[in-house]
């Protein structure tokens, strides 16, 4: 007698209506793996527009900070305007101060058109610039030669 798969008259009706039910059972589990496979798939599916949709608004978000550099590079009132507008640079002079000290992508000579403007909040994003600067502990020649790039910041008044 072949024990995988035996012939059905070698069987009891007892043994005969168990087989049925391993039968159902099998076939019921077989319909289950398949809804998770299908229920895995959809959430694959779902993340993949996800992360899609996450690198479009990344790729938008460097797209508008690149534009905003630029307008910086132009004229940098309209382009701390257009940073701020886009949500791309807070208003708060500190964020200013550091997006200027930072100064990825911007103009050195534009950076010190915007602080040499003697509008209030140009006087304080100035002084948040200057406060990015680290010169404790040190003499002047120190501090001038430490902070690389920051002669080359023009100032106009």
């Amino acid at each position: 007698m072949d024990l995988c798969h035996p012939d059905p008259v070698e069987l009891s009706s007892r043994e005969a209506e168990e087989l049925q039910r391993i039968k159902w059972h099998r076939k019921q589990l077989l319909e289950d793996i398949q809804k998770l496979k299908d229920e895995i798939a959809d959430v694959f599916a779902q993340i993949d527009c996800f992360e899609s949709a996450e690198e479009s608004r990344m790729a938008q978000k460097e797209k508008e900070l690149c534009i905003g550099r630029k307008k910086f590079n132009m004229d940098p009132t309209k382009g701390i305007q257009y940073l701020t507008e886009h949500k791309l640079l807070t208003p708060n002079v500190q964020d200013i101060a550091r997006f200027l000290y930072k100064g990825e992508g911007l103009n050195k000579t534009a950076i010190g058109t915007y602080l040499g403007e003697r509008d209030s909040v140009n006087l304080q994003v100035l002084q948040a610039f200057v406060d990015c600067h680290e010169f404790a502990n040190l003499n002047l020649v120190q501090a001038l030669s430490s902070q690389q790039g920051a002669s080359d910041v023009g100032f106009e008044g």
